[in-house]
């Protein structure tokens, strides 16, 4: 198990506090900043469990809660807030990283807020961007609209998908991935769905499914920081 440190840091224009949690594993090689989904903060089963297996080969992650999430109101701050709490927790994650390079991303909701900032305007020092379960659309809703602005970010971003994912049907996104062009990889894990939950008919469990995300994540970051 590796020791995660609590840590507070101050966000957006009307500078509240939130929390953190920074998982640093001796032998680090980059740091992620993680952003939590809509419904669940960084404690929850699917973010620890994710810092922890990312930490085994060498990835830190900086795990953070949206003021939202913080003050423990259900509903979702606006777009604006959200994305400059992205913004600053990747200059945190920054003065832990130490000169190592750092990458940004997050759980459903999480992932998106990181890209619609990273659209916006840079994400300074980031090399990629990284989504486990990227909520291209409503369930039952299938559209591309969600990834309009993704063809404005200009990193590297790695899709991390469940092939049963109700919120992002395969067949959008991955022409959309296709139109983004070389710097964009989709990764299927087959017959997860948006938690990347298996079915247990599928013979798997879901450990194994996070440890396909991992060794995904960990292998690409590798390669982009050669």
């Amino acid at each position: 198990m590796h020791k995660a440190e609590e840590i507070k840091f101050t966000a957006g224009e009307k500078r509240e506090q939130v929390s953190g949690l920074v998982v640093l594993p001796k032998g680090t090689n980059a740091v992620l900043v993680l952003a939590h989904g809509a419904g669940a903060g960084m404690r929850h089963k699917f973010m620890e469990e994710i810092a922890q297996k990312l930490a085994d080969p060498g990835v830190a992650t900086l795990r953070y809660q949206f003021p939202y999430m913080e003050k423990g109101i259900k509903r979702a701050d606006s777009e604006a807030v959200l994305t400059e709490c992205v913004r600053a927790a990747v200059t945190t994650a920054e003065k832990y990283a130490d000169g190592l390079p750092v990458f940004a991303g997050g759980k459903s909701m999480g992932g998106r807020m990181t890209s619609l900032a990273a659209g916006k305007e840079p994400l300074e020092g980031v090399r990629g961007l990284i989504y486990f379960g990227f909520p291209l659309h409503a369930a039952g809703k299938p559209s591309v609209n969600r990834g309009d602005h993704l063809f404005d970010v200009k990193l590297p971003m790695l899709f991390l998908q469940g092939s049963r994912d109700a919120l992002a049907d395969l067949k959008l996104l991955r022409p959309l991935c296709a139109r983004l062009g070389k710097k964009v990889e989709l990764f299927v894990i087959d017959g997860g769905d948006h938690s990347f939950h298996l079915l247990k008919s599928s013979g798997r469990s879901d450990d194994q499914a996070l440890d396909e995300a991992v060794a995904k994540t960990s292998s690409w970051i590798s390669r982009l920081i050669r």
